[in-house]
């Protein structure tokens, strides 16, 4: 080839590799761009989301390093010198950062797609429990707050009860033990963490499943079979509460109903009987060495009973109120299902399919139909709509928002006559493989003023399992699922809505008895023709051919 043709040559591959990395640099700016507006932070939002195994581990070393030098420092204040703002509110201003550093950790074991993910997130959730009860066993900590406490600073109600809460922290954490006894009481507790979260991994890792024919299926609803995937010539039906509890309310064969009920009981299988166990026998110990007469005592002690001794006297009370009510009940059901299967022996598995029979039959109504009408799609606006009524709330949905899956939905929430942001909240509802199981609000960071006046906004997740939608039909849900989901979000609103000035007291941290109060009363809502309105409308099932 010619010297010239060649230089041609190399010229025009030069010019075409030149439009070639133009193209590529412009492709990969539009790439990072998109990143970017996918990553766009929520402001005065800081939990960090979709965390690698390696930086939830790195992330945990942080957070273990921080709070031991916090304490240490608390530790070193002399006790003659002892005051609120070297004692207790180091303590508080910890606790207001590290939540959402906590929650980054633990949180995706709950939501991750990645195995390996939720195994690094569940190993970092073990090590922080571990280190913060070390941290609530620290003599020479507890010392020191004692010795503020005594001196009587004046100080507000809200830092009072913290101080409160942070002693009798210290003390159910053995502060007050030998060191022989403190170091006993450590390993039963790692040990407990250790199993409690072996037992909850089992249940989150089951991905058993039956097999059935439509015969044994007899009763269920066309929309919950064709969701079910087919394999060896029969249906495939999972045991997840989603899956299963419509069988026991719908399925019109006993045997069925009794195989779910049994499989579904057996979760975990005989590695979790062994935990729970194991767990028994660990936590009584835990609970003597303490000084309490059995765990029952130990854990119902912050409680407004005190004592288990209460709470059994309370229930033989109902029972003894109750009892000729429950068997009058439980002979309707009896006769019920003589008529309908021969037999009136009436087990565990068959109260859910019979109870609803017989309101079936009350009010002259199949209940089954009844989902007709609550699409998800429709009962997530109508929900939304109705708390913003409210509590005179507005939703904002934040489309580029940083978020660990394309079905979770983020959403800022703003008091709707002062324009003020209150917080923020994810919706991550629609199943997916190896999300946790069961409905449920995960807070993400809480709310609370920090020590240089600026306030942390709150953010909360809501997670569920419901089904997505199937070959153009909206996924409906049962009207259980709807009462479920309104609760659960009533726990959002109520996060969101607090304004305490301490982390500690952050809505969802709020004492036991009063946790689940508000969302009990608002779930009513779900039962007033104006909501049920808002949160409904017909929605016809299409049967392909």
């Amino acid at each position: 080839m010619e010297p010239r043709r060649r230089e041609r040559k190399f010229i025009a591959v030069a010019g075409a590799a030149a439009l070639v990395a133009v193209g590529l640099n412009i492709a990969f700016s539009a790439v990072a761009a998109h990143r970017r507006r996918k990553r766009q932070e929520l402001p005065g939002f800081t939990a960090q989301l979709n965390l690698s195994a390696a930086e939830i581990k790195r992330l945990a070393d942080r957070i273990i390093a921080k709070a031991k030098e916090t304490y240490d420092s608390v530790a070193a204040v002399p006790l003659d010198k002892v005051s609120f703002a070297n004692v207790v509110a180091p303590l508080a201003e910890l606790d207001a950062l590290q939540f959402p550093l906590v929650q980054a950790c633990v949180l995706p074991r709950m939501v991750s797609t990645s195995e390996d993910v939720r195994k690094a997130s569940a190993e970092a959730e073990k090590r922080l429990d571990s280190h913060f009860v070390l941290c609530r066993q620290r003599e020479d900590v507890y010392r020191v707050i004692k010795a503020f406490a005594v001196k009587g600073e004046r100080i507000g109600p809200e830092a009072t009860r913290f101080l409160q809460c942070l002693v009798k922290e210290f003390e159910r954490n053995g502060v007050k033990l030998s060191p022989s006894k403190r170091k006993e009481m450590e390993k039963l507790k790692c040990h407990i963490d250790e199993l409690n979260l072996n037992y909850l991994q089992n249940l989150n890792d089951f991905t058993k499943f039956l097999l059935l024919n439509e015969d044994e299926l007899a009763g269920m609803p066309f929309e919950f079979l064709k969701d079910l995937e087919k394999a060896e010539g029969k249906l495939k039906v999972p045991l997840t509460s989603y899956h299963v509890t419509p069988i026991l309310e719908h399925c019109k064969v006993g045997s069925t109903r009794k195989q779910i009920a049994v499989a579904y009981g057996q979760k975990g299988g005989k590695d979790n009987l062994g935990i729970l166990e194991n767990l028994v026998q660990l936590r009584h110990k835990f609970a003597r060495l303490l000084g309490y007469a059995n765990y029952a005592d130990f854990a119902i002690e912050p409680r407004m009973p005190r004592t288990s001794r209460k709470v059994l006297e309370f229930l033989e009370e109902i029972s003894e109120q109750l009892s000729d009510v429950a068997n009058r009940e439980l002979s309707i059901l009896k006769d019920l299902k003589m008529k309908e299967e021969g037999n009136a022996q009436v087990g565990m598995e068959d109260l859910l399919y019979y109870i609803k029979r017989a309101e079936e039959f009350k009010v002259d109504l199949d209940i089954g139909e009844i989902k007709q009408y609550f699409p998800v799609s429709l009962v997530i606006s109508g929900m939304l709509k109705m708390f913003q009524d409210l509590f005179a709330l507005r939703f904002d949905e934040s489309k580029d928002a940083e978020v660990w899956h394309d079905t979770v939905r983020v959403f800022s929430v703003w008091d709707a006559s002062s324009s003020d942001l209150l917080g923020y909240f994810f919706l991550d509802i629609f199943a997916r493989e190896g999300k946790y199981a069961h409905t449920c609000v995960v807070t993400l960071q809480n709310g609370c003023l920090c020590s240089d006046g600026t306030r942390k906004v709150p953010a909360a997740v809501l997670l569920s399992q419901c089904p997505k939608e199937f070959d153009g039909n909206s996924a409906l849900l049962r009207f259980p699922e709807v009462v479920r989901l309104f609760h659960e979000f009533s726990h959002v609103v109520h996060h969101i809505s607090n304004r305490a000035t301490f982390s500690r007291f952050s809505a969802l941290r709020l004492e036991g008895d009063f946790a689940e109060i508000p969302s009990l009363l608002l779930e009513n809502w779900c039962y007033e023709s104006i909501s049920l309105k808002m949160m409904s409308g017909f929605h016809q099932v299409v049967q392909l051919n």
